[in-house]
């Protein structure tokens, strides 16, 4: 993620934090959208999970200038999705989600730039997640 990816994001983060439950309820709809099958996995009211994702967004933008410091948090979390059901798969459709809502979200704010700022951010949130989903020892 480039210096100017932060900075894009930083700037825009307030806007969705602004309108945080309908944007991620728009994200969570569009992510179904894609892949219905990934409607299951979540057990919780969406209300409540949107702020879940909301405090972990903020989290990572908080540090992106310091982002060594999340690896270890994002690592886990990716551990732990694993038991909730999550396949590798599952964080391309994220982002695309994710992307796209946000997109839509900050409207007339968001140009090209900053579209790929927050992929740049999910892409680099999937990595880590990836990374701790894999050091879960495969079950035979």
């Amino acid at each position: 993620m480039t210096p100017d990816q932060r900075r894009l994001v930083k700037e825009t983060f307030p806007e969705i934090r602004r309108i945080a439950i309908p944007a991620s309820l728009l994200f969570y709809g569009r992510l179904f959208d894609l892949d219905p099958s990934l409607r299951p996995l979540f057990k919780i009211d969406m209300t409540e999970q949107s702020q879940k994702l909301m405090g972990m967004l903020e989290a990572i933008t908080d540090s992106l200038d310091r982002f060594e410091e999340m690896r270890p948090v994002l690592r886990e979390l990716g551990r732990k999705h694993v038991e909730y059901g999550v396949k590798p798969a599952h964080y391309e459709t994220l982002t695309t989600a994710a992307v796209w809502a946000f997109s839509h979200a900050l409207e007339p704010y968001v140009d090209a730039a900053t579209r790929r700022a927050w992929e740049a951010v999910f892409r680099e949130v999937s990595a880590e997640m990836l990374a701790g989903a894999a050091e879960i020892p495969a079950v035979s």
